[in-house]
């Protein structure tokens, strides 16, 4: 199997991620806070998976489309969502098959750490979107990766494995660290102003059902989240 095959364990991956302390209970409540209201709202979902923020986002009113790389996942998102969203086959690294200004909030959950280089999905991000529009996403907290990598210059941007284990088996994922400052300057670059970085608790309810990763939660940075205005 490949590194990042996520067609390979699509429906184990989705299961998990329904469910976990880390996508359920922490990142997802979090990103969409950060949305606010999408009510009227043509929104991207880039990396949208299985379709978990996509269902969300519909419900609070969003027109909505969808992006992944994973014809697997994509499957998933159009059982659950049921024709309630257009989704896309497509690819973060190439540009996207949106006319400019076609949306007005664009959602990347958990995504942009897969990525080598940010320079193009964020110019595309940016090219998509109306004027004001907005930019909301998260990803891995580079001090997290960091630690995790064991690499010692967290100043450079460098790649590093890990396994994870989906369905009883062992699946190699491959990431991307970037510091916080070459986050903020591809932001700027692509003509984003950040408004908002977030390093958010997650619910006290979350000891009660998962009290390790509540622990680690709110004494460790895990994600991190960003709202981005098109300038």
């Amino acid at each position: 199997m490949s590194e990042n095959d996520y067609d390979a364990f699509a429906a184990a991956y989705q299961a998990d991620n329904e469910n976990n302390a880390w996508n359920a209970h922490y990142e997802r409540p979090a990103i969409l806070a950060l949305a606010g209201d999408v009510a009227g709202l043509r929104v991207l979902d880039a990396g949208c998976g299985g379709g978990a923020h996509a269902a969300a986002l519909i419900d609070r009113g969003a027109i909505l489309t969808g992006v992944d790389a994973s014809a697997g996942l994509l499957e998933i998102a159009r059982r659950r969502l049921e024709g309630r969203a257009r989704l896309i086959l497509a690819d973060l690294n190439e540009p996207l098959p949106f006319e400019d200004g076609a949306f007005d909030l664009v959602i990347a959950s958990l995504v942009m750490h897969y990525l080598a280089d940010w320079s193009l999905p964020l110019a595309e991000f940016n090219r998509v979107l109306s004027e004001s529009g907005r930019l909301v996403f998260s990803t891995h907290h580079p001090f997290m990766d960091h630690d995790l990598a064991g690499h010692d210059n967290y100043f450079e941007t460098y790649n590093f494995s890990e396994t994870w284990q989906r369905g009883g088996r062992a699946i190699a994922m491959r990431f991307w660290h970037r510091p916080l400052h070459a986050m903020f300057d591809a932001l700027k670059s692509a003509g984003f102003h950040i408004d908002v970085l977030s390093e958010p608790q997650p619910d006290p309810k979350v000891d009660t059902l998962f009290p390790a990763a509540y622990k680690s939660l709110t004494t460790k940075p895990r994600f991190l989240f960003f709202s981005a205005v098109k300038a």
